[in-house]
């Protein structure tokens, strides 16, 4: 099981070119945790940041996607 640590940090606040691991996904009243698990956002996942602006773009187990920096701000990860 993935634990959060205190190197977890958020995925809106890494640069491109940032890998390490998901640690956590915030759940909220929206959904937004249950869809990104779907999607294969989930703890344990590998990442790889490719780009932060205007939208946050990351490859997450060989799959390429975009979110809001808002949804970016509840995926977080530890760097490696």
């Amino acid at each position: 099981m993935t634990s959060i640590s205190s190197r977890s940090t958020s995925l809106a606040s890494v640069r491109p070119g940032t890998r390490g691991r998901i640690a956590h996904v915030v759940r909220d009243l929206t959904g937004r945790a249950e869809r990104l698990a779907v999607l294969g956002v989930t703890p344990g996942a590998t990442i790889h940041v490719l780009q932060t602006f205007p939208g946050i773009v990351f490859e997450c187990d060989q799959t390429e996607m975009a979110v809001e920096r808002e949804v970016a701000r509840a995926i977080l990860i530890d760097v490696e």
